[in-house]
């Protein structure tokens, strides 16, 4: 079967694995459209091939298309996100040095103890006159509030007590062996590439930051999804059909195989089946450990597209970009976020559809049931390690609880 062709970018990275194999497995085909894949390294480049027209739409960090929309370090573009590739799959790693200095163990530790080992380790070298500097993927990045939500809620100011500076994910693991930063936020393979390279250890899966936490996203134009409607719906039936198919223990080791070659990730295949089996190595030569829904696909509508998350990515913008909350751009971020689309393309097919489109955001301790318009549907917990919870409907007050 043969249809219009979308050309999609995408980074090198595990969570690009959706649109990959969509392509790779004849998904796409079966809904009758061909997908081009185009490779690029840094998230400014997937943007800008995006909005320039040389790709219909793009694998992208989700707090991007929505900075895209509200004109943030260029002119106002409007966003259409239908589907969300995949919740958390990142985590922080330190280079060694940092490691042995906040006491690092060969286990996950807990944020908050870790946090005041950095917290000490931070005043050393501010009073020193050389900050520790972090590296994150984008300055509109998931990573970003990530790291400066669990820096924050530690009491170590961003840009204050520590910089954090852009590394592109494959040159992550150069720029700790270089000394040019102290530790990343990336994701993966790029963290346990790090690790096998002896320059870095895992401190943190960002999954102990915020559980469930909207990581990935399908980024297009809004005229793109509204001119191309019936394509970009066979698209995401294609896409939750390789969302199935990926969290299969089964075929763990064949999508490594795909996602590993030189046309994808072009990297280490062991590393990638250990991000797809929640397996990490936090220390060189160390034993994996696995650590449960360290990426997320597909269950309880991980690929839905809740706007109550766009709306937590909005607090943070405001709240580190240092711009007041404004209603017109809180309705314009959360407005990114079609799940009308998602409902469309999957109405009638079996899979959990949630009645609402947005929700209280780190409210859960243990999963629970959900109101559903096709499906049952169960979400599991959402916690953010403060114990804070969102409430989309009260962005200002939330903002203010946070300084």
């Amino acid at each position: 079967m043969t249809g219009e062709t979308l050309r999609i970018g995408f980074l090198p990275l595990v969570d690009a694995a959706l649109p990959i194999l969509a392509h790779e497995l004849g998904f796409a085909e079966a809904e009758g459209v061909q997908l081009e894949l185009v490779r690029d390294m840094t998230w400014a480049t997937v943007r800008d091939r995006l909005l320039y027209g040389h790709t219909d739409a793009a694998h992208m960090v989700a707090p991007l298309a929505i900075a895209t929309a509200l004109g943030r370090d260029r002119p106002a573009v409007p966003m259409a996100v239908p589907f969300v590739l995949g919740l958390n799959g990142n985590a922080i790693t330190f280079s060694t040095a940092l490691a042995d200095a906040v006491g690092l163990g060969d286990e996950l530790g807990d944020p908050v103890t870790i946090g005041a080992a950095l917290k000490q380790v931070a005043a050393e070298r501010a009073a020193q006159g050389r900050r520790l500097r972090f590296g994150v993927v984008h300055r509109y990045s998931s990573h970003n509030y990530m790291l400066r939500y669990w820096l924050a809620g530690v009491g170590i100011r961003p840009d204050h007590d520590v910089e954090i500076a852009v590394t592109s994910p494959p040159f992550a693991a150069d720029a700790l062996a270089a000394g040019e930063v102290d530790g990343i936020c990336v994701g993966e393979p790029w963290n346990s590439i790090a690790v096998d390279r002896g320059v870095g250890r895992i401190a943190l899966a960002t999954a102990q930051i915020w559980r469930r936490g909207v990581e990935k996203v399908l980024a297009l134009r809004a005229e793109v999804a509204d001119e191309r409607r019936d394509s970009v719906l066979k698209l995401i039936r294609a896409l939750h059909d390789a969302a199935a198919w990926f969290v299969r223990p089964d075929t763990a080791e064949q999508s490594a195989d795909i996602l590993a070659g030189s046309a994808y990730l072009d990297a280490s295949r062991d590393a990638i089946l250990r991000a797809i089996t929640d397996r990490i190595r936090l220390v060189p030569g160390g034993p994996p450990v696995h650590y449960p829904d360290f990426m997320f696909q597909y269950r309880e509508a991980a690929n839905f597209p809740w706007r109550s998350q766009a709306a937590w990515l909005y607090s943070q913008m405001a709240r580190w970009d240092g711009l007041p909350y404004s209603d017109a751009d809180a309705a314009t971020a959360a407005g990114v976020f079609r799940p009308d689309l998602y409902r469309e393309a999957l109405a009638g097919s079996g899979a959990p559809l949630p009645g609402a489109s947005s929700k209280l955001e780190g409210g859960l301790d243990q999963p629970i049931g959900a109101g559903s318009v096709q499906g049952r549907l169960v979400l599991g917990a959402d916690r953010f390690f403060d114990r804070r919870a969102f409430d989309p409907e009260d962005i200002p007050g939330y903002l203010a609880a946070l300084r």
